[in-house]
């Protein structure tokens, strides 16, 4: 149709759907006689026969107004924006529209013509609804707004015409003060409450505007009722609502008075024009220690922000709450949490509202720590996780007493029963921990004798845990933390090692510091003591990369923790377990050698024969070593095998061994010596190769290398470290000190000379032809024979003489003489000569030898060259 009211009706325009109002009136005399003279075709029909564009019947030139306010009522609130109305605008605009059907129905057309066009042309625009007061029984508000006709809004050319007409006769019509009553038909009609409306005069000419300003009492109808709507609405369950509206209205026009009217109107609301639960935002939020009323307890101090988008005014008294949370039942079993106040809340239209809450917390109650029925898990549990894992909590809210004798009763009255779920925005607490450390650490190696399934049988992690956590901003009251557990996963290069686990209780402390950064922040700084907590290794690729890491490189090896925190609290609330922090952190583990293994220093000492074969040996020995790293580590058991030039030789075995930062002295080690058992021949060759060179003072190195047996509650883990060689210097066996020896300075030995000198000196006889020679055995338990002796002595390179002995002799532990051995001289020779000038007096020889010898049952054939032998020559 055209936006002319004048333009003639568009048949083909779609009809507009019919309107969610409808009228009740008890008729008067005159409504009926005008309702029995009325038909279809008369109601259809223009009073007078005109042309429309031609004639306004006196009204204001038309207009095209932008107001949508009626039409959010009249039209089920299609557009954005018209869904929003307060039911103080719903009444005047109710009283309005009565009186207008009834100046049209009594007055000049059908009530059918006159209910259509005062819908349709009908316009209210709230301009400013404000509270004056707040009354014993309800409020005082004062409604201000703009009332005009628009014919251009009918849709049916009759009815816009007689509408025009009958409105230009009227000009104007007055409301006496009036009581309207607003009930709720789909809750038992219960009276959701009344309103006293002064008179009002309104201007009901097309296009003309009256601007209405008047003050109404509002009174507070059935409470329970309301309540009863309150929380349909906040469970969600309202889905639509039903408002009939009834009144005892004196309508005058003019000076024609039409007498008392009882009418009834009904508005029905979907939806989508009911109002949603304002979102809001956090502007302040901290806690601390506080007194109240001679009893301490946690302050929160809260400033919430929330746009007030209606023209109202109005200032919401101190009012009462009780902080709500969900117990272990679902259906309504709430428990209290704190109790919270609002200051005096002024609400401005169209503009941000600004809260202030303060709670306040005492003690918290048994059941909200208890955890619940067959779970493991509290009420305050299930609530400051999701808290910390940065979800929305849903938090209560429910009125309580108020805290100011200014507050009507009725308002407390009426919170008292209803409850308000508020999202409560999480903390995700993303780098909580700016510090992570490991200080004393000890590295424990499983106990071989322990059930697979054991933590005793996966290697263990003691330390000084170091943590320092940057507190929130919100938190300002004293905290102490006094035990920690956690599970947490270990990760090396971004791939995860395995899992440490430290779900047992550790006791802890904390302090309170500033934080290094110097922004003015606080944390606290958490230090526990982790005893024998388990490593289980999940990826053995990883594990692999990261011993190699610390056996062979030189920089820090980083191992990255995420884990979740349990943490046990002390407030002035009392103590709880915070569960399932998020917390993750970097360990800087140093290199075990820094690429350099010889660090170590092995020494070996009180070598004891254990047990013989004809081809193997089992000693016992006391190894002295220097620990270059700050770690320890406990060794229940461990077997590693053996190598010289990827020869297997034998294997070492470790028990109940604890390593420490520095030196470390007299570690047993019990070690199988089986070359021919393990390697054959070859290894049979190997290893007399091997035992020559170290008497003789040749630098050798043994290469050690686990197996799956190394560990037997962990074959993975021996077979995972196995691919790694740990090649050492052979330890050096000190020989004991000749008591026969005067005491002083050694004498300085010769260049390239590092025999362990178990020749301490010789006697040469040269009447006899006969030398005895002195040896420091290195067993200090055990005898060993000599079973054989071919040896040649040289002065400067030159032969002396030589020995050929096969009867075996006994070198029992520490010093001893050998028998006289028969010398067969090399006369003429430079060497012998230098051996006579000495006479009486000493030279330095060397000497070349094969000896055979024999410990127990096992037997060996070995050389020897031996250096800066100090030597006697006698008669």
């Amino acid at each position: 149709m055209s936006d002319d009211p004048g333009a003639p009706p568009d048949t083909n325009q779609r009809q507009r759907p019919d309107s969610q109002r409808s009228r009740h009136s008890a008729d008067s005399h005159r409504s009926k006689r005008s309702a029995r003279s009325s038909n279809p075709s008369e109601e259809s029909t223009p009073l007078l026969s005109r042309n429309v564009n031609h004639g306004n019947y006196g009204d204001a030139p038309d207009q095209q107004t932008a107001t949508s306010s009626l039409r959010s009522l009249q039209e089920g609130g299609s557009k954005k924006g018209k869904n929003s109305r307060r039911w103080p605008t719903i009444i005047a605009l109710t009283v309005l529209t009565l009186v207008l059907l009834v100046i049209l129905g009594l007055g000049f057309a059908a009530p059918e013509v006159a209910e259509q066009y005062a819908k349709e042309a009908m316009v209210f625009q709230p301009t400013d609804l404000s509270i004056d007061s707040f009354t014993a029984s309800g409020v005082r508000a004062r409604i201000q707004g703009d009332f005009m006709m628009d014919a251009s809004k009918v849709h049916k050319k009759s009815v816009r015409d007689l509408g025009r007409f009958g409105t230009w006769i009227a000009r104007a019509v007055e409301s006496k003060p009036t009581k309207v009553e607003v009930y709720l038909p789909e809750y038992d009609n219960v009276l959701l409450g009344s309103a006293e409306i002064p008179s009002i005069v309104v201007d009901i000419r097309n296009g003309h505007t009256s601007h209405l300003d008047f003050v109404s009492d509002l009174t507070a109808g059935d409470l329970d009722g309301v309540r009863r709507i309150a929380n349909d609405w906040l469970d969600g369950r309202l889905g639509q609502l039903a408002i009939r509206a009834n009144a005892n209205v004196k309508i005058k026009s003019g000076i024609f008075s039409f007498g008392t009217q009882t009418l009834s109107e009904s508005v029905v609301f979907k939806s989508n024009q009911i109002p949603v639960i304002p979102q809001y935002k956090i502007g302040r939020l901290q806690f601390a220690e506080a007194e109240l009323n001679g009893e301490k307890g946690m302050l929160a101090d809260v400033l919430l922000t929330v746009r007030n988008d209606f023209p109202v005014e109005f200032e919401v008294p101190r009012l009462g709450f009780d902080i709500l949370v969900p117990g272990c039942l679902t259906n309504d079993n709430f428990l209290v949490l704190a109790e919270a106040t609002t200051a005096e809340i002024p609400i401005k239209p169209k503009s941000n509202v600004h809260v202030t809450v303060s709670g306040f917390a005492r003690q918290l109650p048994k059941t909200l720590i208890t955890a619940c029925p067959d779970t493991q898990t509290s009420p305050l549990d299930r609530l400051l996780r999701s808290y910390v894992e940065g979800r929305e909590t849903l938090v209560y809210v429910r009125g309580s007493s108020a805290p100011s004798s200014d507050t009507p009763e009725w308002i407390t009255d009426f919170m008292r029963d209803v409850v308000v779920p508020v999202p409560f925005p999480g903390h995700e607490f993303k780098d909580l921990i700016r510090n992570f450390t490991l200080a004393n650490v000890h590295f424990g190696l499983p106990d071989p004798f322990a059930d697979q399934k054991s933590p005793n049988s996966k290697p263990r992690i003691s330390a000084i845990v170091k943590a320092l956590i940057g507190l929130p901003e919100e938190i300002k009251f004293p905290i102490d933390v006094a035990r920690v557990r956690a599970d947490s996963d270990v990760f090396f290069e971004g791939k995860k090692l395995g899992d440490l686990d430290l779900s047992r209780w550790q006791h802890a402390n904390s302090t309170r510091m500033a934080l290094p950064e110097d922004h003015g922040e606080e944390g606290l700084l958490v230090q526990s003591i982790v005893k024998d907590a388990p490593l289980e290794i999940t990826d053995d690729d990883v594990f692999a990369d990261v011993v190699q890491a610390l056996l062979f490189g030189e920089k820090p090896v980083i191992l990255g923790v995420r884990a979740k925190v349990d943490v046990e609290t002390e407030t002035v609330l009392g103590k709880f377990v915070v569960r399932g922090v998020p917390a993750q952190g970097k360990v800087f583990v140093k290199p075990i050698s820094g690429g350099n293994l010889t660090t170590f220093s092995p020494q070996v000492g009180a070598l004891e024969i254990l047990d013989t074969t004809k081809t193997s040996l089992t000693i016992g020995a006391k190894v002295n070593l220097t620990n270059p790293t700050e770690y320890a580590a406990t060794v229940p058991f461990i077997d590693i095998n053996i190598f010289v030039n990827d020869t297997l030789l034998g294997h070492a075995t470790a028990q109940n061994v604890s390593v420490v930062p520095g030196p470390n002295q007299n570690l047993a080690v019990v070690a199988n010596w089986n070359p021919h058992g393990q390697s054959g021949r070859k290894g049979a060759h190997i290893g007399s190769e091997l035992l020559s060179q170290y008497i003789s003072g040749y630098n050798t190195t043994l290469t050690l290398r686990t197996h799956a047996d190394s560990i037997p509650s962990q074959p993975r883990l021996g077979r995972t470290l196995s691919i790694f060689n740990i090649t050492l210097p052979t330890p050096k066996l000190t020989p004991p000190p000749n008591p026969n020896r005067p005491i002083g300075p050694d004498p300085p030995e010769e260049p390239g000379s590092s025999a362990p000198h178990f020749i301490d000196d010789a006697v040469f006889h040269l009447i006899t032809s006969t030398a005895v020679l002195t040896l420091l055995s290195p067993l200090p338990h055990t005898s060993l024979y000599i079973t054989s002796v071919t040896a040649t002595a040289y002065y400067n390179s030159t032969p002396v003489g030589g020995i050929e002995y096969d009867m075996p002799f006994e070198v029992p532990p520490g010093v001893s003489e050998t028998p006289r051995l028969p010398v067969d001289w090399d006369l003429g020779s430079v060497g012998y000569d230098a051996v006579k000038k000495a006479l009486n007096g000493e030279l330095k020889v060397e000497a070349k030898a094969k000896v055979g010898v024999r410990v127990g049952r096992w037997r060996e054939k070995v050389w020897y060259v031996g250096k800066g032998i100090g030597a006697r020559v006698q008669l």
